[in-house]
């Protein structure tokens, strides 16, 4: 998806009459024209909270970010001693070689039984006289240092800017980062501000470059700062010349599509636990000090009711106390993956006065929302993106947002009353309850509304200027199957738990009968049964990652066989086992839903 930000200006710190204004350049494409101008109460809180924000839209777990400035040493060394070597050495060398060359050149003519011998030659010293060459592999050096740089600060490569949306009771700023695995949303109350004016609701994209996050980083306890989103921007104040920016930006389809899926995840019911700052410095210091190099990666949580929180660190076996408790009616373990993307709320651990940790369940995202007072910090993080595959599907369909629903009149209220309380949302839109969720669903899919954890409320807010295309929103073929799918019975769902700790999840599903009627098979058992069921298994290894799947399912079979390709089975399965991973089950034994049952009750 192509996407083109224009804005008056670049955005700016301006300091005068002894206050300084932070200037945000709005996005001009947009139909909405956004403006606010407050001065903040707390400036030291929004600069550490913006500049984490920052980190967040320029992260990228999957690239090792290594602090490597000995390579600069090591290349200057390195080409002085080979422009030595070439000064000294291989003037001498290259004479000598080349009258050997001469000599031997000369002998090719003369035996022709000896040529291919002599040619051979020929080739390992021109290889030898190559070795002595001073420049032979610069432009391989000159290729891995502008790798090195993109690796080592890919913003000069790549930014995403965040979005900003003015709302009647707060404002937000949204980012997602490069690598589609963290979400970060900074919620600010109109209480922070003392007004200078009157706001124009709406959402736009920010001009927020490295220089702008340098800026921010000389705010201080005597900064008197001023926020300010002016479309016509701040050339005229700071006394430079005018400089009117564009950035087009081609999107991919997954990153898109993650932006929107995280207010589907965040939709969903979870297990809210409350910690202390403490509590998330050790988890973090945990992490730093400790680095994993085999599977399983993960972090076990024991909750047990009025007791003091207990995380086990595999694969070191080290089990952390923290000083909260946990304060839910039944005692459970949770297991959480992707923990080393926590990292990023470190900056924040001085600042809040509070962490809230949401847990979804098994091996889907987790949310921590930091109490900043009159800020709030929401982070959302994957568990991992090998099973990328599964997750969009499995938050809508979990959330309900299967169809259009009634989108038309849930976008008419939010653009209207620009938020509505989740409690209330079936009572001011006159339709039935699932109308109603899907119609939400599509303005989450569409990227024209996003969910609030911290205020339990859906809010209005346009992520890109023009509409996002059918094709990264519209339900598929194969979503309306998985729901209908979890809507049947269970009778054949089965569950196992493998000696390695494996979970081995088995099911199987009515499909139309190949055979049924078909002359070839009249011979055949099943030739007059109008339908067949499909044998449908699936294997989560500790990590929470998929091991093995299978399916009898012609869709299945006729693809790769694997989980790049899962059919509406497997992903009706994975739906559905995502519960039950909380059992305490005994290894190799086989549970039917009726154990399963019994277990809960």
């Amino acid at each position: 998806m192509k996407v083109n930000y224009k804005y008056n200006g670049p955005s700016v710190l301006l300091p005068k009459d002894g206050s300084t204004t932070l200037g945000l350049s709005p996005d001009l494409s947009r139909s909405e024209v956004v403006s606010f101008h407050g001065r903040l109460k707390n400036p030291l809180i929004f600069r550490d909270a913006m500049l984490m924000l920052r980190e967040i839209v320029i992260s990228n777990s999957e690239i090792e970010v290594k602090p490597r400035e000995e390579f600069f040493v090591w290349l200057d060394s390195e080409i002085e001693r080979r422009v030595y070597a070439h000064k000294e050495y291989v003037p001498g060398i290259r004479k000598s070689l080349e009258g050997e060359m001469d000599t031997l050149s000369s002998k090719i003519f003369d035996k022709d039984s000896e040529i291919n011998r002599l040619l051979e030659t020929k080739r390992k010293l021109s290889k030898q006289i190559d070795s002595y060459d001073a420049w032979k592999d610069y432009y391989n050096l000159e290729r891995k240092f502008w790798s090195f740089l993109k690796n080592r600060d890919l913003d000069l490569w790549f930014v995403l800017d965040p979005v900003i949306t003015v709302h009647p009771d707060i404002v937000s700023f949204e980012a997602f980062s490069l690598d589609e695995s963290i979400y970060g949303c900074l919620s600010i109350e109109m209480d922070e501000f003392e007004m200078i004016g009157e706001p124009k609701l709406g959402t736009t994209n920010i001009d927020f470059s490295a220089k702008l996050a340098k800026s921010l980083e000389r705010f201080r306890t005597y900064s008197n700062v001023e926020l300010s989103v002016n479309p016509d921007g701040f050339i005229a104040d700071s006394g430079t010349v005018p400089q009117h920016i564009e950035k087009k930006i081609d999107l991919p389809e997954s990153w898109v599509k993650g932006f929107t899926q995280v207010s589907s995840a965040a939709y969903l019911d979870g297990l809210d636990i409350e910690l202390a700052p403490v509590d998330l410095y050790d988890i973090c210091s945990f992490l730093r000090r400790h680095k994993e190099n085999e599977s399983p990666r993960y972090m076990k949580w024991s909750l047990e009711k009025n007791k003091p929180i207990k995380i086990t660190f595999e694969p070191f076996g080290i089990c952390l106390t923290l000083t909260s408790k946990y304060l839910g009616e039944n005692s459970r373990e949770e297991k959480i993956w992707g923990r080393r993307r926590w990292l990023v709320a470190e900056k924040l651990i001085p600042l809040a006065k509070s962490f809230k940790i949401k847990l979804l369940g098994f091996g889907m995202p987790q949310f921590i929302i930091a109490d900043l007072g009159k800020m709030k910090m929401t982070i959302g993080f994957s568990s991992w993106s090998a099973n990328d595959w599964v997750k969009g599907t499995a938050f809508n369909i979990m959330g309900g947002f299967i169809g259009e629903g009634d989108y038309d009149e849930a976008y008419q209220l939010l653009k209207t009353e620009r938020f509505v309380n989740k409690e209330d949302l079936f009572t001011k839109i006159d339709a039935p309850k699932s109308k109603a969720i899907s119609g939400i669903g599509s303005l989450f899919k569409r990227g024209e509304g996003y969910f609030d954890p911290i205020n339990n409320k859906i809010r209005f807010r346009k992520l890109f200027s023009e509409p996002i295309p059918e094709a990264l929103y519209k339900s598929s073929d194969i979503e309306l199957q998985v729901k209908s799918l979890i809507d049947e019975n269970m009778e054949n769902f089965s569950i196992e738990l493998s000696d390695s700790g494996h979970f081995i999840f088995k099911n199987k599903y009515k499909i139309l009968n190949e055979r049924y009627h078909n002359y070839k098979y009249r011979q055949d058992k099943t030739y007059n049964e109008k339908y067949a069921f499909t044998d449908t298994g699936l294997q989560i290894d500790e990590d929470g990652q998929i091991a093995k799947l299978t399916c009898t399912c012609r869709e299945f079979n006729k693809g790769p066989r694997n989980i790049s390709a899962p059919c509406a089975h497997i992903l009706a399965l994975y739906a559905v086992s995502a519960k039950f991973t909380r059992l305490g089950l005994e290894h190799n034994r086989e549970y039917k839903i009726n154990d399963v049952m019994e277990m809960l009750l």
